[in-house]
């Protein structure tokens, strides 16, 4: 063998070796599908042109072959331009006209009737990689009818419908594959395989290499002539894979003697396909391919054009081969040239086929010591998954490969699909199909920093570097390295905490984290490991006072502790994007985070660890900047704080602590940024660790595309449920005397006491309550309504709620588990393996009963099913008790004996507490399969909720290891979230909605249609307007997704392999009722991580919309076409229903003049709302991104009866945070609507296993009494002192959120909060103490609340509030 030199000089394999040649290629579709309506050319992703693909010589004499050829990507444009035109140049007997399409370009109408030209007249038709179905089937459509009449149909991986259409003379796959006429065995692979692709198309790149691997032994059976067409197929693909002009001038002119009639007996003396090696390692100074890591060092370490320092980082690159054959390797060139530049040595390895571990695992150990790494970070420039390609990566083979090699590992993107031109130019930045692709699929290998480092020539179709890209990519990826290299007592960390709302008392906001608690585990956890901490306070109320230092209030003064002042020269000298500021803040310092004269960084150095305070957006009290569409810069003050902690601190990583900052949101494409991005040029250099809520992969994956962060999980606090207090206790245990008396004499008394009882509560708000005498009530009539008050009790009672704040590294006992596992019990989990019964159906089967009906009744207020409802709660609970306790030690933890002791279960006997509990009740006939299959799996979750690796992960990163993957979510729908410490990822895509999402979302849009109509004189619904999140549709994959479709009537379907890109009509007669039309309002963040869903929902819209349908039949019909007129447009333009935010903004910064108080009334709000909102997005101009279409969007809002979101996590209800609110459009429809009718509003409530819909003021209600207002919640906050208090304060000032945008919050809500939280001297002397600047923020939303006219106080609570505001004023700034 010849290292230098790999198989150049190698005779063509035997046909029966091919299985050694085909590469493993992936061949699942594109997980993504953007619209084929007719865009006209513009609004596409790319525009670049064909016929810088064709030649066409002048035949002068000769055999003229046309070759038309279709790829997904550039790099075989360079090698067959080369190829065609040395045939050209060469031979006198045949010249060779040639056309290319890239798939994308097909898009284009224009392309596609030229495409249909050219297959016209073609001899050859080449097509390789085509894995997007939509455009696979336009492709097959043009081909098909011509592919009788071609001389040769070369197909190489691809979708089936293409696939199918390979011919080489007697080759024939559609014939081989089998047909009524084909004649083809029963027993022919290709048959098989197609038929197992129908049964499953889950597994087809596996079955379509087997396939193609099974070629050598079908073509023995088959007549010789076919044999030798089969061969050359097998030829062809070799030579294709090989890439270079050489082999593809010999595979065209191979195909051409063959096949091309015209040139019969024509011997052209074609070479054998020249091959390479599957594996190797390439370097552009080398003189040829190694495939030992000793000879490629022997050759690197001898080199005279470089030297390194003895102890330089070693960088891993991973590339394509087909890049490097094919000579389309001048960006792999450029960051190798880079790296070697910034003092790193390189190993460049490659694969030929899509299974990069293979390269990975050979060439990236040391060669003497096996199982050590050589390489300290891994760099692939492939943009693939580790293992697969355009299609399913196999993420667990590949999380295996990495986390044994232990370091980094990074996936940067060369722009495959867009020009770099159209790239700069995109506000989207990088292609949704390379989104998906190359993005969302290599995150769940734990790939990290996706940063755009090639782009591509729009005429010669070849790749090249991006200069500032790659500099970025190389020192990041160096600081990585270094992290593994560099003296623990030498590293610098800069923590980061945020402050948000800008105000002394929200230092270190986070969610459900207690930030500075966790701070001080994570700095004793850093000086056990050796680094150098110094003066860290023996409290940690000690360094919450060290960080905010003095006793002023307002955040624009000095009234945290500066750490450092930057004067403006320094500034300008070390910030260079400082002047691109100017536009949005004037010149520095400006007047955030200054003083007039330097720029201050707040925060405090202990020793090598500075704890810092990020700066907030800076805009966030001034109303007439909330008002613009798209959001400002940052402000000097943003961009001086990152600067000191990359060029003056000097930091080695930054931390980033809780859920979350304002840095991953800063203006810029939504993925794959410029230099120009802000979020890039902040972060500058320095690796970003980022601890992250584990119940937020949407946010999280901002973060990590945006800023680049390795993100960490974090748990949220133990659940329990809510209980009863007050009032609420006593009308239990009334009910419980009427349940034993009702029948009695005594029976109404009691009712009429149940009654006085429920309003003092308040819950004749939610339940009819009568005003008369119980006494004239039927026992029917007094049963519904105790039951109807029942079941709102245990509604209360039962509805988790985490209870305090988290901190880092303390996981909860497996006792704070127990309602945690509960409702993880509740729940059917059919997709598991072996599939999960939920244990309260496994109970209401055993006495035949259905769960489903009992839910419906207990809903309805059935009393003797709200009564059978909770005692089935309390088995479900007291087994799931018992069955923990027998698992735990006294402390509360699990024991170690109890963990191997369900696995040595041989059967359910009475050892087991659980079974006998069940035993003792009316449900012990209950299926003991069942059964034991439920507890054995919450034997998994209990192991998986107590354990840990927070802290472990944190040190993983700083030490530059490999943090493993894991998806993040709702811990009780999928408990793979934990345990916690894991680096988060969302999902694949174009996955979703999946089939149960859509069952799911169908039971709650009849619910949410029911409700309505009941609300509404039984008239439906004409237009609802929804709102949708990232992390609902994450948690849920696709229910709140899958309800828009359900609304409109349009079913979404999976293409022939699965994915979910097609849509079709349901039919009047099956749907039952109208089609209703919506308004969809879609987040910031499921913009940026769902475009191609936009652009499915927009299609699923319009195709509503263009139905030939009566109009009392189809709203979105009827009212398209009355917008059409009004507007002048057509139809399908006036069905634009799809609506966000520009892109690179987020909100509608409703929530941010809230939180800060700073708007003057409701319509400055509203117009907020409209003017941020209300940018389309068109998927017959998909590559447009969000295009402002005001007059549209309030159009659509006018006609809209009921506005509807989803709560999807018990953890976050609609006060936890302000995001609900501020994507609230109600009194904003009702200022629209010419009737000025406030329309209804709905919240679907997903998070047990009974959905229900309630209407918004219910759910405010129930929010109040389960957290606001329940001691369990308040108490369970104020054990975190100074950040309790913040989560109180941050409730109310969400509730007067909601008053403003709804008006569904009701006085006693406030009256309630006031008697909590005012009235109480001791509470409010607690609230002062803990944290007076957030208590002063309650006092004032009080008052505020009032003043808007949102609370009807008394003079006394007013009089008391002002004074009380006086009071705590004095006290922050010192007065006795």
């Amino acid at each position: 063998m010849q290292a230098a030199c790999g198989c150049a000089s190698s005779k063509i394999r035997a046909v029966a070796e091919v299985d050694t040649l085909v590469p493993a290629i992936d061949t699942e579709p594109i997980r993504v599908s953007i619209g084929d309506g007719p865009s006209g050319g513009g609004g596409l992703f790319t525009s670049t042109n064909p016929e810088v693909r064709r030649i066409s010589p002048k035949a002068n004499g000769r055999t003229r072959v046309k070759l038309v050829y279709v790829v997904l990507e550039a790099q075989y444009q360079s090698a067959l331009t080369k190829a065609v035109k040395n045939i050209n140049s060469n031979r006198s007997n045949v010249c060779v006209e040639i056309v290319g399409y890239l798939l994308e370009e097909l898009r284009d109408p224009s392309n596609y009737a030229a495409f249909t030209k050219d297959m016209e007249d073609a001899n050859v038709f080449i097509g390789s990689l085509i894995f997007i179905e939509e455009l696979a089937d336009k492709i097959a459509a043009v081909v098909a009818p011509q592919r009788d009449r071609l001389d040769a149909c070369l197909i190489f991986p691809s979708m089936p419908a293409v696939l199918k259409l390979n011919k080489l003379g007697s080759f024939d796959f559609a014939k081989l594959m089998g047909g009524a006429k084909s004649g083809a065995k029963k027993d022919s692979p290709i048959k098989k395989f197609f038929g197992t692709l129908k049964k499953n198309n889950d597994n087809f790149e596996e079955q379509l290499l087997k396939l193609i691997r099974t070629l050598p032994a079908v073509l023995k059976f088959l007549p010789s002539q076919q044999a030798r067409d089969g061969g050359m197929y097998i030829q062809s693909l070799q030579y294709w894979l090989g890439g270079n002009s050489e082999n593809l001038e010999n595979l065209v002119l191979s195909t051409a003697q063959a096949y091309v009639p015209a040139l019969k007996g024509v011997d052209f003396n074609c070479a054998e396909p020249e091959l390479f090696p599957e594996v190797g390692i390439w370097h552009p100074m080398a003189p040829g391919m190694y495939e030992d890591l000793k000879e490629y060092l022997n050759w690197y370490d001898t080199r005279r054009d470089t030297k390194f320092a003895a102890d330089a980082p070693v960088v891993g690159l991973v590339l394509q081969r087909s890049h490097l054959v094919t000579g389309d390797e001048g960006h792999y060139s450029g960051v190798v040239s880079e790296l070697e530049a910034q003092g790193a040595k390189v190993v460049p390895v490659f694969a030929g086929g899509l299974d990069f571990s293979a390269p990975v695992k050979k060439f990236f150990y040391d060669p003497i010591y096996k199982s050590t790494a050589f390489v300290d970070c891994i760099i692939s420039l492939t943009g693939f998954a580790l293992v697969g390609g355009p299609a399913r990566q196999d993420a667990p083979k590949a999380v295996d490969a990495l986390k044994k090699l232990n370091v980094p590992y990074m996936v940067s993107l060369p722009l495959v699909f867009q020009t770099t031109e159209e790239w700069m130019a995109s506000e989207l930045g990088v292609h949704p199909v390379q989104v998906a692709l190359q993005v969302a699929l290599p995150e769940l290998d734990g790939g990290i920093e996706p940063i755009v480092f090639a782009g591509r020539d729009s005429n010669t179709g070849k790749s090249h570097s991006l200069p500032d890209r790659i500099d970025g990519l190389c020192a990041r990826a160096i600081k990585w390295a270094n992290l593994a290299k560099k003296k623990v007592a030498e590293k610098k960390v800069a923590i980061t905490v945020f402050s948000f709302p800008p105000d002394k008392g929200n230092v270190g906001t986070a969610a459900y984290l207690n930030v500075f608690g966790s701070i001080y585990r994570v700095l004793q956890d850093l000086k056990a490991q050796g680094y150098t901490i110094e003066d860290v306070p023996e409290k940690e109320e000690d360094l919450i006072k060290m960080i905010l230092n003095d006793s002023e209030a307002r955040f624009n003064s000095a009234d945290l502790n500066i750490a450092y002042k930057m004067d403006v020269e320094e500034y300008k000298r070390l910030c260079p994007y400082s002047q691109s500021l100017e536009a949005n803040w004037g010149k520095a310092p400006g007047k955030l985070n200054s003083q007039g004269q330097n720029l201050l960084i707040y925060g405090k150095k202990f020793g090598n660890v500075f704890i810092g305070v990020q700066p907030t957006f800076g805009y966030e009290g001034d109303p007439m900047a909330l008002l613009f569409s798209r959001s400002a810069s940052p402000h000097h003050g943003f961009a001086a704080y990152y600067t000191y902690l990359e060029s003056i601190f000097k930091a080695d990583a930054v931390l980033h602590f809780g859920t979350h900052g304002s840095l991953e949101f800063m203006p810029g494409k939504q993925v794959g940024m410029s230099d120009l991005c802000y979020p890039d040029s902040l972060i500058g250099s320095i690796p970003n660790i980022y601890y992250y809520a584990a119940n937020n992969p949407s946010e999280a994956t901002i973060a990590k595309r945006r800023s680049y962060a390795n993100t960490i999980s974090y748990l949220t606090p133990p659940a329990e449920n809510a209980g009863l207090y007050k009032g609420l206790k006593e009308l239990k245990e009334l009910i419980a005397s009427y349940q034993t008396l009702r029948e009695s004499g005594r029976g109404p008394a009691i009712c009429n006491t149940i009654i006085e009882t429920a309003r003092q509560c308040n819950l004749d708000k939610d339940i009819k309550l009568p005003e008369g005498d119980a006494k004239d009530l039927d026992l029917a009539q007094r049963d519904s309504l105790v039951g109807q008050a029942y079941s709102r009790l245990m509604e209360i009672e039962s509805r988790l709620l985490p209870c305090g704040l988290h901190v880092v590294g303390s996981p909860p006992t497996a006792m704070e588990a127990i309602a945690t596992l509960v409702n993880i019990a509740e729940i059917d989990r059919p997709e598991n393996d072996p599939p999960i019964k939920g244990l309260p159906g496994i109970l209401a089967r055993s006495i035949n009963r259905n769960m489903e009906e009992i839910y419906l009744n207990n809903n309805r207020g059935v009393l003797v099913d709200v009564e059978l409802n909770q005692r089935m709660t309390e088995v479900c609970r007291n087994s799931v008790r018992a069955f923990v306790e027998d698992r735990t030690d006294k402390d509360g933890r699990v024991s170690i004996k109890a963990l191997n002791k369900f696995a040595q279960m041989t059967g359910l006997g009475a050892q087991e507490p659980w079974t006998e509990v069940i035993k003792e009740t009316e449900f012990k006939k209950a299926n003991k399969d069942e059964l034991r299959a439920v507890f054995k799996y919450l034997e998994f979750c209990l192991q998986q909720v107590v354990k840990d690796n927070e802290l472990g992960a944190l040190q993983q990163a700083l030490e530059g290891k490999y943090v493993e993957p894991g998806p993040g979510g709702d811990p009780i729908r999928n408990p793979a979230v934990l345990p916690t410490g894991k680096n988060i990822h969302a999902l694949d895509p174009q996955s979703i909605p999946t089939q149960a999402a859509l069952k799911s979302a169908r039971v709650v849009v009849e619910r949410l249609l029911e409700r309505q109509k009941l609300d509404n004189g039984n008239a439906w619904p004409e237009t609802i307007a929804v709102v949708l999140w990232g992390t609902d549709n994450i948690k849920t994959y696709g229910e709140s997704l899958a309800q828009v479709m359900c609304m409109v009537g349009i079913k979404p379907v999976p293409d022939a392999l699965g994915r979910v890109n097609k849509l079709e009509v349901i039919p009047l007669e099956e749907l039952g009722r109208p089609r209703v039309d919506v308004v969809v309002n879609c987040s910031g963040v499921f913009r940026d991580l769902f475009v191609n869903q936009m652009n499915l929902l927009d299609r699923a819209v319009k195709m509503a919309a263009e139905l030939d349908e009566p109009d009392d039949m189809n709203f979105v019909r009827k009212h398209a076409k009355k917008q059409a007129e009004e507007m002048g447009i057509n139809v399908r333009q006036a069905a634009t229903r799809i609506f966000s935010n520009a892109s690179g903004s987020y909100s509608s910064n409703v929530n941010l003049a809230v939180e800060n108080s700073s708007w003057s009334d409701e319509q400055q709000l509203q117009e907020m709302y409209l003017s941020r909102k209300s940018f389309a997005f068109n998927s017959d101009r998909p590559g447009a991104g969000g295009e402002e279409q005001r007059e549209v969007f309030e159009s659509a809002l006018k006609s809209v009866d009921a506005t509807f979101q989803n709560l999807d996590s018990s953890e976050i209800s609609l006060t936890d945070v302000s995001h609900y609110f501020d994507s609230d459009p109600t009194k904003l429809v009702s200022g629209l609507r010419s009737d000025g009718k406030l329309p209804s509003s709905y919240i679907a409530d997903t998070t047990t296993a009974n959905a229900q819909v309630r209407s918004l003021g219910e759910t405010v209600r129930l929010d109040a009494r389960t957290k606001l207002l329940n001691p369990k919640w308040y108490e369970g906050m104020l054990n975190s002192g100074y950040e309790g208090v913040r989560e109180i304060q941050k409730r109310l000032t969400n509730t007067v959120g909601w008053s403003a945008t709804s008006g569904q919050v009701d006085n006693w809500v406030y009256d309630e909060a006031n008697s909590t939280f005012i009235d109480d001297d001791d509470m409010q002397k607690r609230l002062m103490d803990m944290n007076p600047n957030s208590f002063r923020k309650l006092v004032a939303t009080f008052l505020e609340a009032n003043g808007r006219g949102y609370w009807e106080a008394t003079p006394d609570q007013l009089d008391r509030l002002r004074q009380l505001y006086m009071d705590v004023e004095d006290k922050i700034e010192g007065v006795d």
